[in-house]
């Protein structure tokens, strides 16, 4: 939602990436069709940052693409930290793991393959930290599994709130969730949220 000069402006004068993370934007963009979906150097840098400012150490990841947001996320996290990462398109989880196998954090992450709904109601340990971004049509159902997973204190982002800003008159069937996405959390009163316009839309939630 910010000019593309902004958000240049913005990435060079920010945190540069480790090696794993250009490794795997490289990649993307040279080798996927939409690229577009990597959450990016902006993304990555607030992610990683609300990671050391909670000093979380549990974290869950719904929306894996090719791992660059689990890349951003991994190298905040302390030496006894993980990070559970779900994932349906076996493509991008064999992309993943051929990065992250040969870094140093390839003990720290691991990949959940299939529906991501299914996967969360399997889980019954509390995260200190959730990123969503995943398929659309199941946003509130994501973030309704990730209220229960998450701890007291505990924060839930997700990415792509604004939709190229097609959630303030949604029409199309992804938007729509979007927006009641939206209005959901706002009336929720187990979370504080604020809505920041970097790169489509973050959600930022707090759970009380």
């Amino acid at each position: 939602m910010v000019s593309n000069i902004i958000n240049q402006f913005c990435e060079e004068h920010s945190d540069n990436e480790n090696q794993l993370q250009q490794k795997i934007r490289e990649y993307t963009y040279k080798n996927e069709t939409y690229p577009q979906m990597i959450s990016g150097i902006l993304v990555g840098n607030f992610l990683s940052h609300l990671i050391k400012m909670s000093k979380s150490k549990k974290i869950l990841e719904i929306g894996m693409f090719t791992g660059y947001s689990a890349a951003s996320m991994v190298r905040a996290l302390p030496a006894n930290g993980s990070i559970d990462t779900c994932e349906f398109i076996e493509q991008h989880i064999n992309t993943a793991k051929q990065f992250f196998q040969k870094s140093k954090y390839k003990n720290m992450i691991t990949i959940h393959h299939g529906p991501a709904l299914e996967t969360l109601k399997k889980f019954n340990n509390k995260f200190d930290f959730v990123f969503i971004d995943a398929d659309k049509m199941n946003y509130l159902n994501y973030y309704l599994e990730c209220v229960r997973l998450i701890k007291k204190g505990g924060i839930i982002v997700l990415d792509n709130m604004l939709w190229d800003g097609e959630v303030i008159q949604p029409k199309d069937k992804q938007a729509k969730v979007l927006f009641e996405t939206n209005e959901y959390i706002q009336k929720d009163k187990r979370v504080s949220n604020f809505l920041a316009p970097i790169r489509d839309g973050l959600m930022v939630c707090i759970k009380k």
